[in-house]
């Protein structure tokens, strides 16, 4: 049996590496902002205690991005204070995460989408994971599942393609996921990839098992 409680111990290591990361601020940071909630939590998994992060599968009729896996977020509302409340309301929105229950532990430095689009990690974590009743709005996201961290500094069920950006190739690295619970195969790739390898390389303090080889834009340095 799995056991979705944990005790503070986690979270305070959590926060401390985090606390000794040192972001890298972006030198012109575009106009346009938005901001996902990278949700953690911990989990017994067979013989080990496991940190997963929870992700959605976009909906199929939305006009941005239909079908992806994504983290819960979006674009930045006037009545949002900053990028924390922004996540939160997002997750609130998408998934039915209520904030009371999540801890926030850090918020990292931006990415940079293809459209300009400033996307900021928060980090948070979520002590109960049975107290999050998962109801997804259909609107925006079909599907809400979970991974194991981890994955995403190991070279097993990855590939990465070469891609070109004015100039510059880099590699869009793509993550095979099979969920035992909704019995089939979820792919995490993109800027969602590239966050939570950073995530990854944070809580665990280690760089990934294959090489990056990033967008220049993600750190908005065409």
């Amino acid at each position: 049996m799995s056991s979705t409680t944990t005790d503070s111990t986690e979270l305070q290591n959590l926060i401390q590496r985090f606390q000794n990361y040192k972001p890298h601020p972006l030198p012109h940071p575009p106009a346009k902002s938005s901001a996902v909630l990278v949700c953690l939590y911990q989990e017994q998994r067979e013989d080990k205690n496991e940190l997963r992060v929870i992700l959605t599968k976009r909906s199929s009729t939305l006009s941005s991005h239909p079908g992806e896996v994504a983290l819960p977020g979006g674009k930045r509302d006037e009545e949002d204070s900053d990028d924390v409340a922004t996540a939160l309301r997002e997750a609130r929105e998408e998934i039915g995460l209520d904030p009371s229950l999540v801890t926030i532990i850090s918020v990292l430095e931006p990415f940079v989408n293809k459209k300009g689009m400033l996307v900021v990690p928060v980090i948070g974590f979520l002590l109960d994971k049975k107290a999050f009743r998962p109801l997804p709005n259909p609107a925006e996201v079909e599907e809400i599942f979970d991974v194991p961290l981890e994955m995403f500094l190991k070279d097993k069920n990855r590939r990465a393609e070469e891609r070109e950006h004015e100039g510059h190739k880099y590699l869009l690295q793509y993550f095979d996921y099979y969920s035992e619970d909704k019995e089939r195969n979820f792919i995490i790739w993109a800027i969602t990839a590239g966050i939570l390898i950073r995530v990854a390389s944070i809580v665990y303090q280690r760089l990934p098992e294959f090489e990056e080889r990033k967008p220049r834009f993600w750190n908005h340095r065409n």
